[in-house]
């Protein structure tokens, strides 16, 4: 058995040193979000259990958390439709095939230099940082996403990086060798070095290159277009010890898509639930609207996403105002929402409406809300 240390850390050599220490003692880490509202942290070390927290001052301390196993790398921490934290466990010899296999098809050489400026308590950013380590390449980690950072990191001698699409509209891509993208929905004018990758928490990070599955990664879709992989890449289980993978080993992604016949190319269409996602982050509508329910103004709310050309979508509360001369603000809104839910869950718009579309069951019909009047989109 080994312990399993939350790294509580901004991205850094602080983090990437804790890290290695972890690896060398034989534990697994959780990387955590240090932008977090406490209650959230703390809703996410209780239902994941680390046995140890390093902090932002680099101070370590005990916790009364239970052990994962030996060869377990990494707690990812992601959510289910109801947003209850989960976390997904890789082992080391995930990381270690997804690293090769990624560096394989883009033909890495020596001086390969990566950057890794995504949320590190994501696969997608985390990823880079292993990718790094387990092929001994050179490293650079940034806290967060900062464009003139990263542009003059780039013109200082950076090959390589990972980005959502929000971020890559705001840099030169020709300033990288290679950029990997994913994260939300893949423009389709992306520059010729941007590789569109498609994967999950669940595959150890992006598995599927220009539509093409990497090297020894199984990729099919179902006559329903459901799209499942499967693969030594994938998650040894979740933290509660649940295997959503079926007996042969296939994980159900809950995206829907094609496999051109003649290329063999996937094409993803979407998400088979209502998850939004939101420059890069995903957004889950049921807590939010636990949240904006209790608002004074609010008679009925619902969650949803709408195309949005920079964020890929955006959160919008759809909301019946008990009072229609006097509807909540998107400020009360956005603020509320960020005492217990991270910034990315607040709304960005408000649309109000006089009723919402319901099932016999009570559940929304999201795909059914219009908008009333359109000139009273806030």
């Amino acid at each position: 058995m080994a312990g399993l240390v939350a790294l509580d850390l901004a991205g850094g050599p602080a983090f990437v040193e804790a890290l290695e220490r972890a690896w060398a003692a034989g534990d697994a880490v959780l990387p955590l979000d240090p932008r977090l509202p406490d209650a959230w942290r703390s809703r996410l070390i209780e239902a994941l259990e680390p046995t140890a927290i390093i902090d932002s001052h680099g101070e370590r301390r005990s916790l009364n958390g239970r052990e994962t196993e030996a060869g377990d790398a990494v707690v990812i921490a992601t959510s289910g439709t109801t947003g209850t934290p989960k976390g997904v466990v890789l082992t080391h010899e995930a990381l270690e095939f997804a690293a090769f296999a990624s560096m394989t098809y883009l033909g890495v050489d020596a001086d390969c230099h990566w950057l890794a400026c995504l949320p590190l308590h994501h696969i997608g950013g985390f990823s880079v940082i292993s990718r790094a380590l387990l092929c001994s390449t050179a490293l650079t980690v940034h806290p967060t996403f900062d464009a003139e950072r990263v542009t003059a990191a780039a013109r200082d001698g950076i090959t390589h990086t990972s980005l959502v699409p929000t971020a890559l509209q705001r840099l030169d891509p020709t300033l990288f060798r290679r950029i990997l993208l994913g994260g939300s929905r893949i423009p389709a004018d992306r520059p010729p070095n941007a590789v569109a990758t498609y994967g999950m928490t669940e595959s150890g990070a992006g598995v599927v290159y220009d539509g093409l599955a990497l090297s020894g990664i199984g990729l099919r879709v179902a006559s329903d277009g459901a799209i499942e992989l499967s693969g030594p890449t994938m998650m040894r289980c979740y933290r509660d010890g649940s295997d959503p993978r079926s007996n042969d080993g296939w994980f159900h992604t809950g995206d829907v898509g094609t496999v051109d016949p003649t290329t063999g190319r996937l094409t993803v269409h979407g998400r088979a639930d209502d998850m939004i996602i939101s420059g890069g982050e995903n957004v889950w509508p049921e807590p939010i609207e636990a949240i904006l329910g209790r608002h004074h103004a609010v008679a009925d709310v619902a969650i949803i996403g709408r195309a949005d050309a920079e964020w890929g979508q955006i959160v919008v509360a759809v909301v019946v105002p008990k009072d229609p001369a006097a509807p909540p603000s998107l400020e009360e809104f956005r603020d509320l929402v960020r005492q217990d839910l991270p910034v990315w869950c607040a709304p960005r718009a408000i649309e109000l409406v006089t009723t919402l579309p319901r099932t016999s069951l009570g559940k929304v019909r999201r795909r059914q809300l219009t908008i009333d009047d359109p000139s009273r989109l806030r």
